[in-house]
């Protein structure tokens, strides 16, 4: 597998979750799409968005329900830049849009995608020993610290992991889930006291190796916010692929907050 098959694998999943084609999002002009239900979409996704939009770089796709697309459109139409559009002060306008079918922005992320050289000429180690996990080795792994390895609320599509022991003690974590069927979606956890060793980095590039071997598309994904994160997946191999923005309803916004 080489970069543009791994960018195809990618734009094709996209295109499943924004409901339009692969070449879609490879194109000057922006795309508008009424978002469906599928069930080649990621599966934690909860279709169909209210409104999402998704850039490579190109251009903007947007999902959303069928009667937001015109109040996206004309947003979308009044921002200069397709970065403008991904942050402040040129949100604030789309936020106004979205509340008035009682939505806000919720999620912002950047995702990665494996660079194929990088992951395979990468060799790092570190002072503890790694380990494979299949489900069977972590079903009661299910801890708060590794919330970011592991995702409770769906076990069932964690499918491998990577360890890394301090004489028997557990230090780190990398797993991955399998999302979709071609691309697998990486998270990974250390203790607080064995961070700054490169851990993190050393279980997100063997993951990483691990799922290409299978013939899956590892990716990662962090808020922009994350510093810590994002330099764990350029350190590890991966480049910046796409970014996402989704809108959630008021009152789920509104929980996050208040849980958090």
């Amino acid at each position: 597998m080489n970069n543009k098959e791994v960018l195809q694998i990618a734009l094709q999943q996209s295109a499943y979750d924004c409901n339009c084609e692969p070449q879609d999002f490879m194109v000057v002009e922006n795309r508008f799409f009424e978002s469906v239900d599928t069930n080649q979409a990621r599966r934690y996704l909860q279709l169909p968005h209210i409104c999402n939009m998704v850039s490579y770089g190109s251009n903007i796709v947007v999902t959303a329900q069928k009667e937001l697309l015109s109040e996206i459109r004309q947003y979308i139409k009044n921002v200069p830049n397709i970065e403008n559009c991904f942050e402040t002060p040129g949100l604030y306008p789309l936020n106004d849009r979205l509340k008035k079918f009682g939505a806000e922005i919720c999620f912002m992320a950047e995702y990665f995608l494996p660079d194929m050289e990088d992951i395979f000429r990468l060799e790092y180690s570190c002072n503890y020993e790694l380990t494979i996990l299949k489900p069977k080795d972590f079903v009661n792994l299910y801890l708060p610290e590794w919330e970011n390895a592991l995702c409770a609320k769906r076990k069932n599509l964690d499918v491998l992991a990577v360890g890394a022991y301090d004489k028997g003690k557990l230090v780190g974590l990398a797993g991955c889930s399998a999302d979709c069927d071609t691309m697998w979606q990486i998270g990974v956890d250390v203790l607080p006291e064995y961070r700054r060793q490169r851990i993190a980095t050393v279980l997100t590039n063997r993951l990483a190796k691990e799922i290409l071997q299978r013939g899956k598309v590892p990716f990662y994904c962090a808020a922009w916010s994350n510093i810590k994160s994002v330099r764990n997946a350029i350190r590890s191999g991966f480049r910046p692929g796409w970014v996402e923005m989704t809108a959630k309803k008021i009152e789920y916004v509104q929980d996050m907050i208040e849980s958090s």
